[in-house]
């Protein structure tokens, strides 16, 4: 866990970056962006569910934040807290744009996509496996079950999980690679059964 301290220079260090992006200094746009990119690209993916439209959705967000830097205020709360914010606020405005678009039936990609759909079978087995892992993902020890997560939820490098985590880098390998084989026995011998 991280201490007081660490998050205090953590969220300093965040708020100088945001700082220097709105005096313009582009190695600072930079390293804001590897800072976030994960994060941001993670949230917006669990909204909607969509990679290319998660891209988008991060894309956009990280450019509002460049073109509103000077006006984020620290008294509001994180800089992270506030880049999240305005990707989550992003994604659901995207999921609702989707969601409004009318197509017509006669579409021939409509139509292929429709074919493509899972039936009531495909959508059962798909429960049931996310049932089966989220049960194994219960089972793994805490440290195991964050690396994995940061991992696969949220698309950080082994190194990336190292950093955030504060643990050497070898240790971050190990527990996603370990994390990812006891999920890989227990979902497989649970269905089994």
């Amino acid at each position: 866990m991280a201490s007081d301290a660490d998050l205090s220079s953590e969220r300093a260090l965040d708020e100088a970056l945001l700082c220097s992006i709105a005096l313009g200094d582009e190695r600072a746009a930079l390293s804001f962006v590897r800072r976030f990119q994960s994060r941001v690209f993670g949230l917006a993916l669990l909204i909607v569910r969509d990679r290319a439209l998660a891209e988008d959705v991060a894309q956009e967000a990280l450019w509002r934040v460049f073109r509103h830097a000077d006006a984020y205020d620290p008294r509001r709360g994180a800089v992270s807290a506030w880049v999240l914010t305005i990707t989550r606020n992003l994604a659901i405005d995207a999921v609702r744009v989707r969601r409004q678009q009318p197509t017509d039936p006669h579409d021939e990609v409509f139509a292929r996509l429709v074919a493509l759909q899972a039936g009531p079978e495909e959508q059962a087995e798909g429960r049931h496996a996310a049932a089966l892992l989220r049960e194994a993902l219960g089972q793994l020890p805490i440290a195991q079950r964050r690396a994995v997560v940061r991992s696969a939820i949220y698309g950080q490098s082994a190194t990336e999980i190292a950093a955030a985590e504060q643990i050497p880098l070898g240790t971050a390998k190990s527990r996603v690679r370990l994390a990812v084989a006891r999920l890989r026995g227990l979902v497989v011998s649970e269905d089994e059964r």
